[in-house]
């Protein structure tokens, strides 16, 4: 092939003949250089060479950026790597890989708490329970949103302030200031954020992209224990003795809903959340039993009695949940262009976004005011049915499986797979206790062979 030396005027010059897709110009200055006209007229340096018996070709770039000498020098760069035996084209592949892998670190490097925190709830969310998912929407919020319920504004949660930081600046200094400054105004929630964070953390080692960016003294147990008062052990619950004055202090809510709901909770044991999410699907009347979600059996849940005065209060909720609006309220919908439907939720709420109960915490604290009693919290409801359970002997295996505890014994993992009519003789003699203390009176109805079917879910 012909060669040229090449200037301005050749470059600028050069153009691909009429009928073909494109033409060439050799330099005659450095070996391999070139200049490819196409057909839609545009220019760019290239390099070709032989490797190994076979051509290389290699863009170099526009005339409009390099100049002459500079694609001179560029073609006895790339002349030297062919006579090394190396190819052009792969170099120019690791040097992207290098560069990609440059703005991948990065971008890594510069990954904030906030970024991380989000990929960390979307990868989660379906393994979690949905207070645990609120828990961490809730920690982590900015705050500054109308509230729900009341006026005003919400609060940043306690985990707000470390958000905006990067993973690779959390360190045992910043989180311990951070904890100390937290824990003047609300322990307990911080607490429960630095383990939540201590969590992530740890998750954060699995992944890729957040792999060594936290450093571990930053989630160290010692920075919360050196912080944080100490926690003391829960103990509030309802007495045998109180169970009177608790029964006709609840029995006085205006919200039939609330009411059945803070009994169910002393009556099952059950967690705050298993009651409130529980669907009118899950309720057997024919055969007595709920179906709860489980923190420890979460793909199949857990199936418990439904005892005798708890089946009629759910009884009850059914009716009111079946019950059309009045004349006027449907039309007050119709206007809105809504229909009406029964709710599936068991406890159901008009106001609240999900349609099922929310913030029971005001009506317990209320209830036990009424009731002259110390204030109970939910979870003391659970407390209290494991308590007196004690009270009719019920054995401790029952008891764990209807409170949903995991089992601790090989035993208990393998062997005892009790009935739920086993649960059952043992739940509905606790609640006819809990009843009989209370002084409520009801007699449940005679149960020939086999469960009798009081009503239809």
């Amino acid at each position: 092939m012909a060669k040229v030396n090449f200037t301005a005027g050749r470059v600028n010059g050069h153009s691909c003949p009429a009928g073909k897709s494109q033409a060439f110009l050799w330099d005659s200055g450095a070996s391999g250089l070139g200049l490819r006209a196409t057909a839609a007229g545009s220019l760019a340096y290239i390099f070709q060479g032989k490797l190994n018996g076979a051509t290389v070709r290699v863009t170099i770039g526009s005339p409009k950026d390099w100049s002459i000498d500079a694609a001179r020098d560029e073609a006895r760069r790339l002349q030297r790597l062919i006579d090394a035996g190396k190819d052009p084209r792969e170099e120019a592949a690791e040097q992207h890989k290098a560069r990609e892998a440059r703005k991948a670190e990065a971008r890594r490097q510069d990954a904030t708490l906030a970024d991380a925190w989000k990929a960390y709830i979307d990868a989660r969310r379906a393994k979690w329970s949905d207070l645990h998912y609120r828990d961490h929407v809730a920690l982590a919020s900015a705050g500054g949103e109308p509230k729900k319920r009341g006026k005003g504004l919400t609060e940043p949660g306690p985990l707000a302030a470390l958000m905006p930081l990067r993973l690779s600046d959390l360190n045992a200094e910043r989180v311990g200031d951070w904890l100390a400054e937290e824990a003047t105004h609300r322990p307990a929630r911080v607490r429960l954020a630095f383990n939540l964070l201590r969590i992530f953390a740890t998750w954060c080692e699995s992944r890729a992209e957040y792999q060594g960016l936290i450093d571990q003294q930053a989630v160290a147990t010692r920075l919360s224990k050196d912080a944080l008062p100490k926690q003391a052990a829960k103990t509030d619950s309802i007495q045998r003795e109180q169970l009177a004055a608790w029964f006709d202090a609840v029995r006085q809510l205006s919200n039939p809903v609330m009411e059945a709901y803070l009994i169910g909770l002393l009556l099952t044991g059950a967690r705050r959340e298993e009651l409130a999410e529980l669907r009118w699907d899950d309720v057997d009347f024919r055969w007595r039993s709920l179906r709860l979600k489980d923190k420890v059996e979460t793909e199949t849940g857990r199936v418990i009695p439904l005892t005798p005065y708890l089946a009629g209060v759910l009884v009850e909720l059914k009716r009111i949940n079946d019950t059309p609006p009045n004349v006027r309220q449907m039309r007050s919908l119709e206007a809105k262009g809504e229909t009406w439907q029964p709710s599936e939720w068991v406890f159901s709420s008009k106001t609240s976004g999900d349609g099922r109960l929310a913030a029971p915490n005001n009506a317990l604290h209320r209830v036990c005011g009424i009731a002259g009693i110390a204030p109970v919290t939910l979870h003391g409801l659970r407390r209290s049915f494991s308590s007196l359970a004690e009270w009719t002997e019920v054995p401790s295996g029952i008891k764990a499986q209807i409170m949903g505890h995991k089992p601790s014994a090989i035993a208990e993992r393998h062997y005892n797979v009790r009935p739920l009519d086993l649960l059952r003789k043992w739940h509905d003699k606790l609640e006819a206790w809990i009843l009989d203390e209370a002084g409520v009176e009801f007699t449940p109805e005679p149960e020939r062979p086999g469960l009798k079917a009081s009503t239809a879910a």
